[in-house]
């Protein structure tokens, strides 16, 4: 028997439009939207995240945009389980919801789910972000391939989060990240449809450029000012605010900034799309081919109610 509730999922890298592109799909298909960006959580990471404003949402409901506190921690199996109990309220009303993000590894939690990962506490995590701080990354990637080079080899090891979150399991427990993780797909009581949005990489590069111009305006720099005290919290420790608290310290000047910003903007886009197209199941779409989208939804829903009769 096949599942007779859908989601639809639409990921895609920065600024490539996946917020205009789910309102559209989201008005014509009625139905509610559940972020899949793990950056706009956080109720002061606005500007520097992108996130919309109310009036942008064009009275569309939207779950999971700006709902936690700086100081909270959200991890990505917390968020498997608060989208699947919202998901089981939302299909009381409409056998459809759509699922709208970058966030690679949220997206999986919720269409595949989490690993059950060992309690670790908090003394490794703080620990190792004083290591960051005082030596760099590079250590603390040398130590991640020979505690568990398994993982090393399939993680970019230039993100600081992702090398933490391994090394602190690592300490903790004294076993391999990559013991606790599993490939096997949980069971879920929807059927998700995958679409993922793109474009020429030159002309997503130049929306990336102007979209950072256009947060600057609007006053980033004075967002990451205002939320300097709290730098060392986890949620901040993200694209778009480490590059300013740096200049901010005066480590670079602000054309220094803005290059870096741009260009890290770049390599977090290559980096969505490389977790993006591993995933088989993705169709792919320009993100104003909404009516192209639609016939693929469709035909989707068809093909899977035709082998439920």
């Amino acid at each position: 028997m096949r599942n007779k509730e859908y989601l639809v999922v639409l990921a895609g890298p920065t600024a490539v439009g996946k917020t205009g592109a789910g309102l559209r799909l989201a008005e014509v298909l009625d139905c509610e939207v559940i972020s899949a960006d793990s950056r706009q959580f956080y109720r002061n990471l606005r500007i520097g995240t992108a996130r919309p404003l109310p009036e942008e949402l064009q009275g569309v409901r939207h779950h999971f945009l700006g709902f936690l506190e700086l100081e909270e921690e959200f991890s990505a199996g917390r968020y498997e389980s608060e989208v699947l109990k919202l998901l089981g309220e939302l299909y009381k009303k409409r056998p459809l919801a759509l699922l709208v993000g970058g966030s690679g590894l949220y997206i999986k939690a919720v269409c595949e789910g989490m690993n059950d990962m060992p309690f670790v506490p908090r003394f490794y995590r703080d620990q190792l972000y004083r290591e960051l701080s005082e030596k760099g990354l590079g250590p603390l990637g040398e130590e991640l391939s020979r505690l568990d080079p398994k993982y090393a080899g399939r993680v970019d090891l230039k993100n600081a989060q992702r090398v933490i979150r391994a090394l602190e399991v690592c300490r903790a427990t004294g076993d391999a990240y990559s013991s606790y993780r599993s490939d096997e797909v949980r069971e879920r009581p929807f059927c998700a449809i995958k679409i993922g949005l793109n474009l020429e990489r030159e002309l997503l590069f130049d929306r990336i450029d102007r979209r950072i111009d256009r947060m600057v305006k609007e006053g980033l720099i004075d967002e990451v000012r205002e939320l300097y005290p709290f730098r060392h919290l986890n949620a901040l420790k993200t694209l778009g605010y480490t590059e300013i608290f740096d200049f901010l310290d005066g480590l670079q000047d602000w054309q220094e900034t803005l290059r870096l910003l741009k260009r890290n903007s770049h390599r977090y886009a290559r980096r969505q799309l490389t977790w993006f197209r591993r995933d088989t199941g993705i169709a792919w779409f320009h993100p104003e081919d909404i009516e192209g989208m639609l016939r693929y939804v469709r035909s989707e829903i068809t093909k899977n109610d035709k082998r439920r009769s």
